[in-house]
């Protein structure tokens, strides 16, 4: 138990194991690009287990069958910029066929509020399930304000995913939006007064892009 009604915490062996490589300050970008994007792939995995299907008519070398395939509109993944995009990257390689939003968000660095400067959604927003990610949830009000706007686009059924989270970030994502699970691999112990998270992995942006 993970202590957080609204958090599903992902610790299959694998994805822990990835994390701990993550967190290692002298792992080099190019390593750390790759080992987010392996973990965003097995995170996909889980936020997508019940994604619903219906059964069509196929041929396999041997014979006829009625198998399992996805139903209706699939997914959208929604990358937070930056440091979406490098879980982005994973998760479109698990699921190539999702459509893709972006939405920018920056912090201001003395009110540490969220400010946005970029939208783009595709039209059946409302239609599929929006899976948004972002590497951090830390304060949350990036996620929070992220989320507003997607319900304002048309949004329905949202799911949020991260690498890392901190518990003050889960607590303001779940006042501000209760309906939306958060899968993330780790809850770590707190936010440092700059609004890191401890023990965390530093500045994800930074390191997947390699910019300190």
């Amino acid at each position: 138990m993970n202590g957080f009604s609204n958090v599903v915490l992902v610790d299959h062996p694998l994805v822990q194991h990835k994390l701990t490589l993550l967190r290692k300050k002298d792992q080099p970008t190019t390593d750390f690009r790759r080992l987010v994007s392996e973990v965003a792939l097995l995170l996909a995995y889980e936020v997508t287990r019940d994604l619903p299907l219906e059964t069509v008519e196929i041929e396999t070398p041997l014979e006829r069958m009625t198998a399992p395939i996805l139903a209706g509109k699939k997914l959208c993944f929604v990358s937070i910029l930056r440091a979406g995009n490098g879980i982005l990257d994973g998760m479109l390689d698990l699921v190539p066929s999702a459509r893709v939003g972006h939405i920018g968000l920056y912090r201001d660095p003395q009110t540490l509020v969220p400010v946005e400067y970029y939208l783009k959604l595709p039209d059946d927003i409302g239609e599929r399930l929006a899976v948004v990610v972002d590497p951090m949830l830390a304060t949350g009000h990036s996620a929070a304000a992220a989320i507003s706007r997607l319900k304002q686009a048309g949004a329905r059924k949202i799911r949020f995913v991260c690498l890392l989270a901190a518990p003050e970030g889960v607590e303001v994502l779940a006042e501000h939006h209760p309906d939306v699970e958060i899968f993330t691999a780790s809850v770590d112990r707190q936010l440092d007064s700059h609004g890191y998270i401890r023990p965390g992995l530093g500045d994800a942006g930074d390191r997947l892009f390699g910019t300190k």
